[in-house]
């Protein structure tokens, strides 16, 4: 074996570690949190912020990580990233309160954004193009375990050893990815970067954050209606005066232009509006289980175990079943699939019938992972030229915003339906149950925007690769 190849295999062993870290991280934290709530003693019914901090501030970093690398190089930027998140890891493990840690995961957040697409584009500036899509195909296969393993090796830190332990744990890797990307990392050759469209990036940055917190402020920022009603219009006026800013700027940060492509445009909103309901069961279950049905938190992440494994079984039947039926009858069809596999829960009470839970969260698991296939590779499939990589952002750029806002959602509806019914034990199970009946509809609404693609779409197209959501 050659020392170039030997290179070009640690990079891409580097490059699967920092993805892997990235995703299981997004994960770990969800079975930890009522105990990470009880000893900084406050509700565990509050700690939605912990999780949308973190994927906020992705959705927020993504669209300027092309110009960061070019900026200042692929391996600084990446060894960089490294050290923000394993900074962020550290300051979270000895965060005192819960400001304290929301703040440590935006830091963790600003690392995390940079792993993945810096990662990617070290290999494509690398690895030759015939062997680039098995190349990323294999940096893909550890990020699939992360949702896998997460929830139960968070479960069982926070019982033998403690919360804390699950970001201590990142420390270490991320000392070691550091030393190996300064040593099989290539440095760039000097260039002058590209301008950016700090004013677009901005508008639409502000935009994002106001809405978010909009949905999130009732619990996060105690804030009433008329600061609610005030963040949501800021935000929206914000998105907005970013569409005026890019159809007059010569290089905006996303071209409007490209939003004439209709697979893009149906593709983005259906993302965003299927994801604002899905996203939340991650969050939602394993407070379920722990504050309802007194799991503890090990048990609650080995329950997660079906959901994570059908979601990567079905990947395999993905494509027939695309070709089979077409995009808008899988992606119309298993949307309603997907809002009914969530709304089931109802029928939940507080006895362990473990079984039946078990067979729920496979079938949501397996819908929920057909769904995002078919709606990332119908989104970029149409992309060609100069809006391949613009839409590919924006694309990771809107999943990570609406799995936050998905969890900001669940959480206030589930806030607003323990205002309604009490927290008495059994009127808190009737608002879990509720909040699921409701994240599931959020879902179904989405099955109108499926409706709109053509039945020829996707019949004769060849599938891009998708393995990366």
């Amino acid at each position: 074996m050659t020392t170039e190849s030997k290179g070009s295999r640690a990079l891409l062993w580097l490059v699967a570690c920092g993805f892997f870290m990235q995703t299981l991280d997004g994960t770990i934290v969800n079975t930890a949190l009522p105990g990470i709530a009880k000893n900084l003693q406050t509700s565990p019914l509050k700690m939605q912020s912990v999780v949308v901090a973190y994927l906020l501030t992705m959705a927020m970093i993504i669209p300027a990580s092309g110009w960061i690398s070019d900026k200042f190089g692929v391996r600084q930027v990446f060894i960089g990233a490294l050290a923000l998140f394993a900074t962020g890891s550290l300051f979270c493990a000895f965060s005192q309160n819960l400001t304290q840690l929301v703040l440590s995961r935006i830091l963790q957040g600003m690392g995390g954004a940079l792993l993945l697409p810096v990662g990617r584009l070290a290999l494509l500036r690398s690895v030759p193009h015939d062997q680039f899509l098995q190349a990323i195909s294999f940096v893909a296969t550890p990020g699939l375990l992360g949702p896998l393993i997460g929830p139960v090796l968070g479960g069982w830190l926070v019982e033998v050893a403690s919360w804390h332990w699950i970001f201590l744990i990142n420390i270490p890797v991320g000392i070691i990815g550091g030393i190996a990307a300064s040593i099989y990392m290539k440095g760039d050759p000097e260039a002058e970067s590209s301008s950016f469209d700090w004013t677009g990036y901005l508008l639409l940055a502000f935009g994002m954050v106001s809405v978010s917190l909009a949905m999130d402020a009732g619990y996060s920022l105690g804030l009433r209606r008329a600061g609610i009603l005030l963040l949501m219009i800021f935000g929206l006026a914000s998105i907005a005066g970013y569409w005026i800013h890019a159809s007059r700027n010569p290089k905006p940060l996303f071209s409007p232009k490209i939003f004439s492509i209709p697979t893009l445009s149906i593709g983005l909103l259906g993302n965003l509006f299927s994801r604002l309901g899905s996203s939340s069961m991650p969050f939602l279950v394993p407070l379920f289980l722990q504050v309802n049905m007194g799991y503890s938190p090990f048990r609650a992440g080995l329950m997660l175990l079906p959901m994570a494994a059908a979601g990567i079984g079905i990947k395999r039947f993905a494509p027939f079943l695309i070709y089979k039926f077409g995009y808008r009858n899988v992606l119309a069809t298993n949307t309603i699939l997907i809002g009914f596999s969530m709304s089931s829960f109802f029928w939940l009470d507080s006895s362990d019938i473990w079984w039946l839970l078990s067979l729920q969260l496979f079938c949501f698991g397996a819908f929920n992972s057909l769904q995002f296939t078919a709606m990332n590779t119908f989104t970029l499939k149409d992309l060609e030229g100069n809006f391949t990589s613009s839409g590919n952002t924006i694309l990771s750029m809107v999943q990570m915003l609406a799995m936050g806002m998905g969890v900001a959602c669940g959480a206030a509806a589930l806030e607003g339906f323990t205002d309604l019914f009490g927290k008495e034990p059994t009127n808190m199970l009737l608002s879990f149950k509720s909040t699921f009946v409701c994240m599931g509809l959020i879902t179904l609404s989405s099955s109108f925007i499926f409706w709109q693609i053509k039945k020829e779409d996707g019949r004769s197209a060849v599938l891009k690769d998708s393995v990366l959501d």
